[in-house]
């Protein structure tokens, strides 16, 4: 089966929105420190371009859920597969995540996260699939609502595919 990918945000309309919501983060955060806790892997190109934007101090730490493997919907069993590399305890929390779908993963994820004590914590999606929830999840800082179709580009990825595309795409099957 050969797959096909279609423009849907253009690389310039995807760099307007990370300027956009990176101001909005260094507004919010003024006078603090944010640290941001990425999703991995899809959400690291989306927190190393969101990171240069965002004008107050900034630590980074990296966290891998899964719930896909090689499928194109979740499978809604989530596991860890990288925790962090240091505790949150009382810092200003921002995860980073390439897509919000179904909510289970970040639902999850978020209750976790909240547990460990964070002085605060928020939640920042390049994309968000609001037909797509079946678990509620509050978003903070989001960078375009979208249909329900699969994308790629821009860390979002079909079975390892496409991370590297500079925007994003829909995918089809031919």
């Amino acid at each position: 089966m050969a797959e096909k990918v279609k423009v849907l945000l253009s690389e310039e309309e995807v760099d307007a929105r990370i300027q956009a919501i990176g101001e909005q983060i260094s507004k919010d955060y003024e006078g603090k420190q944010v640290h941001l806790i990425c999703v991995l892997k899809g959400g690291s190109f989306f927190m190393c371009e969101l990171a240069k934007r965002i004008t107050v101090p900034v630590s980074l730490d990296f966290m891998s859920v899964s719930s896909y493997g090689s499928e194109t919907k979740s499978s809604g069993v989530v596991r860890i597969v990288k925790d962090l590399d240091e505790p949150i305890l009382g810092k200003d929390v921002l995860v980073v995540e390439d897509i919000v779908d179904s909510g289970r993963t970040l639902s999850y994820l978020l209750e976790m996260l909240k547990d460990r004590g964070p002085k605060s914590l928020r939640l920042c999606t390049l994309l968000d699939k609001p037909d797509r929830r079946v678990t509620d999840v509050h978003v903070d800082y989001t960078g375009f609502q979208i249909p329900d179709e699969f994308v790629v580009g821009y860390g979002l990825d079909y079975d390892q595919r496409y991370r590297n595309l500079p925007y994003i795409g829909v995918v089809s099957f031919e």
